[in-house]
């Protein structure tokens, strides 16, 4: 090569190529374009791995926060804030007679922001019971229950049941006297029921009173079986919902 010669680009068949190749990366990614007419609007949520869940087009009323004030949506908040912290408190909690107390009293004061993750646990517990409460007055008081949502009614009493069942099971956790006792009262009352009461309240407790049995039952419906099962009838839920045309609207 002279001294005069200057080293040639790509030229216009590398441009080219090379916009070719950025379009088609771009295109993989989001297949409907740029979301300015109302067929790319409803592409976008329908073709969106996160969106596709929700439906594509909603009624004005639906986006009025007094419709439903979100409290649906809270209580799904919290149950994924409570699962979080959880998941964090178990890390620092082991379920025995002799060490659960210890542990509470440990986490509070030598593990950095224990006190603070034990104490979101707790109120975002009594929030979720709250709002899983307004939910359904909300629902029952505008008559969203009625057909074709009687099914879905039915799905949301098993949630608020399940959602005091969890309540009830980790109030046994902190294994302090307060827990002990309203949980030996709990089952008693439990034992009184005609038929399966007293071979429920011995299920539970695996055995006459509270002691090792129980703790470590509560303790495994409380962080395994019960969210478990109510994640399931919560995706029941939100997918009748979609079944039955959508959120219940005004005549």
């Amino acid at each position: 090569m002279s001294v005069t010669e200057q080293p040639r680009g790509p030229g216009i068949g590398g441009w080219l190529a090379d916009k070719l190749f950025r379009n088609y990366i771009w295109r993989s990614i989001f297949r409907s374009g740029y979301p300015n007419t109302p067929r790319n609007q409803m592409l976008v949520v329908a073709t969106n791995v996160f969106l596709h869940l929700h439906p594509t087009r909603i009624h004005k009323t639906h986006v009025r926060i007094t419709h439903t004030y979100c409290l649906g949506g809270l209580t799904f908040f919290f149950f994924l804030s409570l699962t979080v912290t959880g998941v964090m408190l178990m890390f620092y909690y082991v379920p025995s007679p002799g060490q659960a107390y210890t542990d509470l009293q440990a986490l509070e004061t030598n593990i950095r922001f224990g006190m603070l993750m034990r104490n979101l646990h707790r109120w975002m517990a009594h929030g979720m019971v709250i709002s899983v409460f307004l939910h359904m007055m909300r629902v029952f008081y505008t008559g969203a229950y009625k057909p074709p949502r009687e099914f879905n009614w039915v799905v949301g009493v098993i949630l608020l049941t399940l959602t005091l069942a969890l309540s009830f099971t980790g109030y046994l956790l902190p294994w302090d006297q307060l827990a002990i006792w309203a949980v030996t009262v709990g089952m008693n009352m439990a034992g009184t029921a005609p038929i399966l009461g007293e071979d429920t309240r011995l299920i539970l407790l695996g055995g006459l009173e509270v002691g090792d049995a129980a703790l470590i039952r509560f303790y495994t419906l409380h962080v395994i079986g019960l969210p478990l099962i109510a994640a399931i009838f919560m995706a029941v839920h939100f997918w009748r919902i979609r079944r039955d045309g959508g959120l219940a609207r005004p005549l």
